[in-house]
């Protein structure tokens, strides 16, 4: 099954839509199961989901499912591992800043994974995919700087805050795991793209919840207590979880993870919405500057040939 040239657009929209319900409906849990509560929700709520998704893909498609090999094994490995930390840095992020700068650190993901992907699966790095980045890495620079009144200068000098550094460890630990589910899509050979996707899903998510929710049960058994019993609102993180990530997987079993990527920064835009519409946050003259520059970015990578 080869897909249309143009399907992962819409499929990383869709996930980047769904991400951002995701985020919020896990910041509102952090309080109540601390940081690693509320990743575990992630998994452990998305799961149910993604094997109906693969139920689904199977019967629809009438695909055999694929045989996991052992490059598969340690590129999902890989990227599962580096989405519990990510997922886990984000959510402390966003409790350092508002809810649209948490996720805008996130973002500095765009260059990395540009680069990883260049490096490790030679996903090529065209002059118009670097005028794209570098227009949307610029626009989330813009919407996250240190000092407000002097964004410029404290964009160079400002990395070492604390909010900065776990944003660039979360962006850089995204980078590892978009990376590590293209390689594993890619490892799965000719298997048509949407199995790749869900089959790389549901082996990540399960991994997902035995290695983190295993942690937890040894290290803090009262965090998976609470999290069992919040599980009527963690249902809707879960579901929001696994359909943005069926999103992702999808579009990256299709399109080097740059473009993806960097086009997936339209959840920023979604964000700011929910800022101000659940949050009540504003945005300034300055964000509002990185949000023209991040479109620009977008409409770049959409138009790219």
């Amino acid at each position: 099954m080869i897909a249309p040239d143009w399907l992962w657009i819409p499929v990383t929209i869709w996930a980047a839509f769904a991400q951002t319900l995701r985020n919020a409906a896990q910041r509102s849990l952090t309080a109540e199961l601390g940081t690693l509560g509320a990743t575990l929700v992630r998994f452990l709520y998305g799961l149910p989901f993604a094997l109906l998704w693969i139920w689904g893909v199977q019967a629809v498609g009438s695909y055999a499912l694929p045989s996991p090999n052992l490059p598969f094994a340690a590129w999902v490995s890989f990227g599962a591992i580096s989405q519990i930390i990510a997922t886990a840095l984000l959510l402390r992020v966003m409790a350092e800043r508002n809810f649209t700068l948490g996720v805008a650190y996130s973002k500095t993901e765009i260059i990395q994974v540009a680069i990883f992907g260049l490096i490790v699966l030679g996903d090529p790095v065209t002059v118009t995919t670097a005028l794209a980045v570098g227009s949307g890495t610029l626009g989330v620079l813009l919407l996250s700087p240190a000092d407000r009144e002097r964004p410029f200068r404290t964009m160079l000098t400002g990395w070492t805050t604390v909010p900065a550094m776990l944003g660039l460890a979360s962006g850089a630990f995204f980078a590892f795991s978009a990376v590590g589910y293209r390689g594993a899509a890619l490892a799965l050979g000719d298997t048509p793209f949407m199995m790749a996707a869900a089959f790389t899903l549901v082996a990540a998510q399960s991994l997902q919840t035995v290695v983190l929710g295993g942690w937890l049960l040894v290290r803090d058994p009262s965090v998976v207590v609470r999290v069992l019993k919040a599980w009527r609102r963690s249902l809707f993180a879960g579901f929001m979880g696994a359909a943005a990530s069926a999103g992702w997987f999808t579009a990256m079993a299709i399109e080097p993870v740059a473009h993806v990527r960097t086009l997936g920064l339209m959840e920023l835009l979604f964000a700011s919405i929910v800022s101000r519409k659940l949050f009540r946050e504003r945005l300034s003259k300055l964000e509002i500057s990185g949000m023209l520059l991040l479109t620009l970015g977008l409409v770049i990578v959409m138009l790219a040939p």
